[in-house]
C-alpha cells in the first residue's frame, strides 16, 4: 500500500470538513495509506509571505515539506493554492543553492532541515496516475451512467507548470479531471470556459465585484453549453465559489439557475457506496437530488457496502 501524507491546508478542514472526510473514506479503500503531517501549518496561501518575502515564503513552505521528509513520505493536498505555494517553493528552494542555504539557515532555529526528498502531489494526481482509473471503476458501486459533469480543474494545478514536477502532460487541455469522472460512468464535455479562473482567491477577497463577473461569465458557459446534472472539481477554493456564489447571482436575478457542485472524491466516496451524511454534508447549493439519483436503485452496479 503507497503512503502520502495528508496535507489539508485550511479551507476544507474549515469550511469543508465533509471533503476531508471523502478523503479519509475513498483513499484507503483504493490501497493508499494517508497519514497526517503533524504540526503542519498553512502553506502559506498567495495573499500573504508570497506577495512581500520570497525567503519567508520559502521556509514557511519549507518547514511544512520536512515534516513529510521526517516521514519518508510525499505529500498529497486536495487544495489547488497548497498544491501551488508549496510546489513552486520546493522550486525555488532547490533552484538556488543560496536561498536553500539561507532557508535551512532560519528552519535550524526550530532543528529542521530542508533536504528535498519528499514530492508534491494533487489528489487528483494520486488518483489519476497512482490508483488509475480502471481500479476507480472497480470500485463503485453506483454508475453514474447518462449523467453529464461540468470539470472545474482550477488554476494552481495546472500553472506555472515549468516549475511542477507533477503535472498534466498539457496545461492548457487537461484532460485528468475529465478521465476521472468518466471513470465513474458519467461525460465530461469540454466546455469553452473549461481552462478559465472561477474568480475565487485574491479577486474574491479584494474585489468580489469583479469576482462574481468573472464567475457569471464561467457558470452561463456551463449552463448554456453542457446544462449539466454537476459540476465536479478539485479545487477547495473552485468548491467554494461554484457552491456560494451561484446563490447571490440567483438572489440579484442574473441567473436563474442553481447547478450542484461536489469536489471529486465526494462524488466518487458516493458512487462507492459511502453514506452523503459524512462525505457530503455541507452546500449551500441544493444537491440533495442529485445524491438521491446517485445512489438510487436503478444506478447499483454491485451490493458491496462501505461503512
Amino acid at each position: 500500500m503507497e503512503k502520502y501524507g495528508l496535507y489539508l491546508g485550511c479551507n476544507i478542514p474549515f469550511k469543508a470538513p465533509d471533503i476531508e472526510q471523502s478523503f479519509r473514506k475513498v483513499f484507503p479503500a483504493l490501497g493508499i495509506e494517508v497519514t497526517d503531517l503533524p504540526g503542519a501549518g498553512c502553506c502559506p496561501a498567495w495573499g500573504t509571505a508570497p506577495s512581500f518575502d520570497l525567503t519567508t515564503w520559502c521556509t514557511v513552505s519549507g518547514r511544512n515539506i520536512t515534516i513529510a521528509e521526517d516521514l519518508g513520505v510525499p505529500i498529497m493536498t486536495g487544495c489547488n493554492s497548497c498544491f501551488g505555494v508549496l510546489s513552486e517553493a520546493k522550486h525555488f528552494i532547490e533552484a538556488d543553492a543560496s536561498r536553500k542555504k539561507i532557508v535551512n539557515e532560519k528552519l535550524g532555529a526550530i532543528n529542521r532541515e530542508f533536504r528535498g526528498t519528499s514530492d508534491i502531489y494533487h489528489i487528483s494526481h494520486v488518483l489519476h496516475d497512482t490508483v488509475g482509473v480502471e481500479k476507480i471503476k472497480e470500485s463503485l458501486k453506483y454508475s453514474l451512467d447518462g449523467m453529464t459533469i461540468a470539470v472545474q480543474p482550477g488554476c494552481h494545478i495546472l500553472w506555472p507548470s515549468d516549475v511542477y514536477h507533477v503535472k498534466e502532460k498539457n496545461s492548457f487541455f487537461p484532460t485528468q479531471l475529465k478521465e476521472l469522472v468518466e471513470a465513474l460512468g458519467a461525460s465530461a464535455p469540454h466546455y469553452s470556459r473549461l481552462e478559465a479562473c472561477c474568480g475565487m482567491g485574491g479577486m474574491r477577497s479584494t474585489d468580489v465585484e469583479k469576482s462574481l463577473e468573472l464567475f457569471k461569465t464561467k457558470i452561463l458557459s456551463i449552463k448554456e453549453e453542457l446544462d449539466p446534472d454537476c459540476i465536479a472539481t478539485t479545487c477547495s477554493s473552485c468548491f467554494l465559489q461554484f457552491d456560494m456564489s451561484q446563490k447571490t447571482l440567483k438572489e440579484r436575478g442574473e441567473i436563474d439557475f442553481e447547478i450542484p457542485v461536489f469536489y471529486y472524491t465526494q462524488l466518487l466516496a458516493l458512487a462507492m457506496g459511502f453514506d452523503p451524511a459524512n462525505v457530503a454534508a455541507i452546500s449551500v447549493t441544493p444537491r440533495d437530488a442529485v445524491i438521491a439519483e446517485i445512489q438510487s436503485e436503478t444506478r447499483k452496479v454491485k451490493e458491496e457496502e462501505h461503512s
